[in-house]
């Protein structure tokens, strides 16, 4: 056996429509398929992402991910950028703030973190 690429990743979210927002209208991932799962009452929303794709569940009384200190888990979810000055001004002119840039010494590349509306995690990453 031989894992070639990731095939998606999935989060869930607390608010169905204001991560759709988030996730489509400000940063722009190509909507794959959006269904509504009436068996267990709850969205799931399919998002291109590269080469596979970004799932989106909005899941009715799930639990609050911890962070700080941080737990066992994905830890974030990184996102590669030609330019990370202008990713950070084009995030920021749409509301999303961002950490100061700073050098990541093992990549020997730039590198900065973002909020989702639940507070997960992303970074940006030349």
């Amino acid at each position: 056996m031989r894992l070639e690429r990731m095939h998606h990743v999935a989060i869930i979210v607390s608010d169905y429509q204001r991560a759709r927002e988030f996730y489509v209208e400000k940063l722009g991932f190509p909507v794959l398929r959006e269904n509504f799962r009436e068996e267990r009452g709850d969205w799931k929303l399919d998002l291109k992402f590269g080469d596979g794709e970004l799932e989106i569940f909005a899941i009715p009384g799930a639990p609050e991910r911890s962070s700080y200190p941080e737990a066992r888990g994905l830890r974030h979810l990184a996102f590669r950028v030609e330019n990370i000055e202008e990713a950070v001004r084009d995030l920021e002119a749409r509301g999303i703030p961002c950490e100061p840039v700073r050098w990541d010494p093992y990549s020997e590349k730039r590198m900065t973190f973002f909020r989702d509306p639940d507070g997960l995690p992303l970074e940006l990453h030349e």
